[in-house]
């Protein structure tokens, strides 16, 4: 009899139920439901739809048994450092809001007051965003203290779809380190650190390894749904997941997993809290197997996705494969910062673009394919100047980069990646999150003996396209 176990793939955009099974060590898929998603504005301010979200997680889930494939696991995995604040009788407290949300202005002045930012890199080892929860929690007890009173439990966003799927709270452990209040030493809360900054302890419990059983779905999901099964947790962090779906397990690899956000690092097994990898911003994000994503955030597919959208708002829909193929033919030599926060949640990113390229004296891009060029362009030129940071700060020589996740499918970035950096770049699987899902689940249930087989079977089981860099005209 075949076993079957579910990925709930839930990102800032979209999201997908996806199958998966081995045969022979490799792995197959079928995407079974997929789904749109994205903030929505509530009283002003930026928040996520959390029962239209769970309403998707159940629709899939019925899904599987419409077709007969009965899940032995499942887990859901999504972004990062927003979270959901529950009370005594778990009903939730105030609005579920978005890390593109505005709220979070000057709450890292506030957190500066009460910790030093060196101190608290040096602490967590987590890179400065204005969007972390840390500062999150902090424009809470600002600006609603009431919740800090009526809130008992939180939970992160996956976190809180698995308590709905068993009854059961759990925190994920590379999850919970994107808050920037956990002990990359000790991997657990840093409590003192909590009560510095006056959040509620009660908040932080034990924290959980992907591979953890979670338990059961409830009688009332479990008869909604159609069957039962167990819920397993992966990296509940997509990044997690995609950078243990990376096909290698050679030492000294770079990693760019490509989405709406572009993640580009190298696995470490300890943190590196110096002075030195602080003022690059990198940060040190937990990984499976206790193991450190050491990497930077870079703004990635987001700039073009909100351009694709604006230019299909204005009656031009172009698809992406033909945005790139219009992009190669452009020359224009404008690049932009990608980390520059005009980027974040612009009311026009084509508009952020130009005002960009004009403030800073370079020609201004007008057409379509321009901006394109300059947006793929700079993203190049950022990978480039990241592996030469990390080159910089760990004295290594990195080779090779892997790129997975949806970026994958992008063959001019990729080929203006390989070009930029100077070495070959090995893209794909492009669903890597539903895949180190998977893999999770699948090692838990001895499928894989461990994260070492399970990439060799993740390398044999799908296509990886490889470029290399050559002088273009």
């Amino acid at each position: 009899m075949e076993q079957y176990f579910l990925a709930v793939d839930i990102g800032a955009s979209s999201g997908r139920h996806i199958l998966g099974k081995a045969e022979g060590g490799r792995m197959t898929l079928e995407e079974i439901y997929r789904f749109p998603n994205g903030m929505k504005s509530v009283d002003g301010q930026l928040c996520w739809d959390m029962e239209e979200l769970w309403g998707h997680v159940i629709a899939g889930m019925k899904e599987c048994a419409r077709l007969g494939k009965i899940p032995v696991s499942m887990g859901i995995d999504t972004w990062a450092v927003d979270y959901v604040l529950l009370d005594a009788e778990d009903r939730v407290v105030g609005d579920t809001v978005g890390y593109r949300d505005g709220r979070t202005r000057g709450m890292e002045e506030e957190v500066s007051r009460l910790i030093p930012p060196a101190e608290l890199y040096g602490r967590t080892g987590i890179q400065r965003q204005s969007f972390n929860t840390i500062y999150q929690f902090m424009a809470v007890k600002m600006q609603h203290p009431e919740y800090l009173e009526q809130a008992e439990t939180m939970v992160m966003i996956p976190d809180y779809f698995h308590f709905r799927l068993t009854g059961r709270k759990c925190q994920e452990y590379t999850n919970a380190t994107t808050t920037q209040l956990v002990d990359p030493v000790t991997k657990t809360w840093d409590y003192d650190l909590i009560r510095t900054l006056g959040y509620p302890e009660r908040w932080f419990g034990p924290l959980s390894m992907p591979g953890t059983v979670v338990g059961e779905l409830s009688e009332a999901v479990a008869e909604e749904v159609g069957f039962s099964c167990q819920v397993v947790l992966p990296g509940t962090h997509d990044t997690a997941s995609a950078v243990a779906a990376v096909p290698s397990n050679e030492e000294d690899v770079l990693y760019i997993s490509s989405g709406t956000w572009s993640l580009m690092g190298t696995e470490r097994p300890q943190a590196d809290c110096s002075d030195l990898s602080r003022e690059h911003n990198f940060t040190n994000e937990g990984g499976y197997d206790y193991r450190f994503r050491y990497l930077k955030n870079i703004m990635g597919l987001w700039m073009i996705q909100s351009v694709k959208k604006e230019l299909a708002q204005a009656g031009e829909d172009y698809s992406f494969a033909r945005l790139c193929e219009m992009a190669e033919k452009e020359e224009i030599s404008s690049l932009v910062d990608c980390n520059d926060d005009c980027f974040l949640a612009p009311d026009s990113m084509s508009e952020a673009v130009k005002g960009f390229c004009e403030r800073s004296g370079q020609p201004v891009p007008r057409m379509p394919a321009q901006l394109a060029a300059v947006i793929y362009r700079s993203l190049a030129d950022c990978y480039r100047k990241t592996k030469e940071e990390l080159e910089q700060i760990t004295g290594k020589t990195y080779g090779q980069i892997h790129v997975v996740g949806g970026g994958a499918n992008a063959d001019f970035l990729n080929q203006l990646t390989a070009d930029a950096a100077g070495c070959p770049v090995c893209a794909g699987p492009t669903e890597a999150t539903a895949i180190g899902n998977l893999a999770a689940q699948m090692i838990r249930a001895g499928v894989y003996g461990g994260l070492k087989e399970a990439r060799e079977g993740i390398s044999r089981s799908f296509e990886i396209k490889r470029y290399e860099p050559s002088v273009r005209s």
